[in-house]
């Protein structure tokens, strides 16, 4: 198509973070390095972006969010919203989900095309900076990226790109038993106590994140490798550290879903996020997955995922004449 498209939707998948996450947050990382492996999943923050004219603001426009994303877009006459096929405030990453595919779309808006990182970097920087919410940059780089990933900090972000196969992709969807508790969270005041407990050098604070930031490194080898049965018990000890960071880091609810996935034999499970709520991911012996999801049923709701390979995404662009385009 010729000019600069008049409107465009995208999107950006959430993550599942196996391991490190609270290494990525400041001060930690700038003092001590971090280590995080996540994966990202087929559930998606999508937004819609238009020029004036062409289209009645779309839904979520008038969110925080939106409006610092199109004060960081610097297009005049621009509309903008984004929608979600995840429950807000479950540890997925969904608010950074939502920052790349604003900054993706709104950049690919100005006819510019930003690498992974780049955008990763701007999405961060929006949410930190015009925001001001406390955070790490796993989740916006498993947004814009796509696929497994171990990263690290020393400086900067380091990114590498875990190969998965088929195979292991697969079976991660299907023994990997993710449950919403049902209850949204802010994970801000949760992420801020515990970045004061390492400043403060609380002795089981610094353990635990020391703990976390090596499983992260052990859980890529696992992906790597496609063994996932390690994984699942490298995900149970990093919940045993986790847990440790903060009392509300855990619930009542999540800590009946761990009783129930041990007496289903799971290998492991974690909440996800700065959890106090959210979802929780159960990984399954091979050939139980079934029993283990009937077990934790009563307990939450079951959101299906697979893997998802591309990261941010423009799925449809429609033309200054009005012509649309399936990306």
């Amino acid at each position: 198509m010729g000019g600069l498209p008049r409107a465009l939707i995208a999107h950006a998948p959430t993550r599942l973070d196996f391991g490190g996450g609270w290494t990525d947050v400041p001060p930690y990382c700038n003092e001590e390095g971090s280590a995080v492996c996540n994966v990202a999943i087929s559930r998606y923050a999508t937004a819609t972006v238009a020029t004036n004219g062409h289209a009645t603001a779309p839904p979520g426009s008038d969110e925080p969010l939106v409006r610092a994303a199109l004060r960081r877009g610097g297009i005049r006459g621009t509309t903008a919203g984004v929608t979600s096929d995840f429950p807000i405030g479950s540890g997925l990453g969904g608010s950074a989900a939502a920052g790349v595919a604003l900054a993706g779309a709104l950049a690919a808006l100005r006819g510019e095309t930003l690498e992974p990182a780049a955008l990763a970097e701007l999405s961060r920087r929006t949410e930190v900076e015009e925001l001001g919410i406390p955070g790490g940059f796993q989740d916006h780089y498993a947004a814009a990226y796509g696929g497994a990933l171990l990263l690290t900090y020393a400086g900067c972000v380091g990114v590498e790109l875990l190969s998965l196969s088929d195979v292991t992709s697969d079976a991660l969807a299907r023994r990997g038993v993710l449950v919403y508790t049902g209850v949204s969270r802010i994970s801000a005041s949760t992420i801020t106590a515990v970045s004061e407990a390492y400043r403060a050098r609380d002795r089981d604070v610094c353990a635990a994140l020391a703990h976390m930031k090596v499983l992260a490194g052990e859980m890529a080898t696992s992906l790597r490798g496609g063994d996932l049965d390690a994984l699942g018990e490298q995900i149970g000890e990093h919940w045993v550290h986790q847990r440790a960071l903060h009392p509300t880091i855990t619930t009542d609810r999540i800590e009946a879903i761990g009783r129930a996935a041990v007496r289903a034999g799971a290998l492991g499970m974690k909440a996800l996020g700065a959890s106090a709520g959210g979802c929780v991911l159960v990984l399954a012996r091979d050939g139980r997955e079934e029993e283990l999801a009937r077990a934790l049923a009563p307990l939450g709701e079951r959101l299906t995922y697979s893997v998802d390979r591309g990261g941010f995404q423009v799925l449809a662009v429609m033309d200054q004449h009005g012509e649309t385009d399936d990306a």
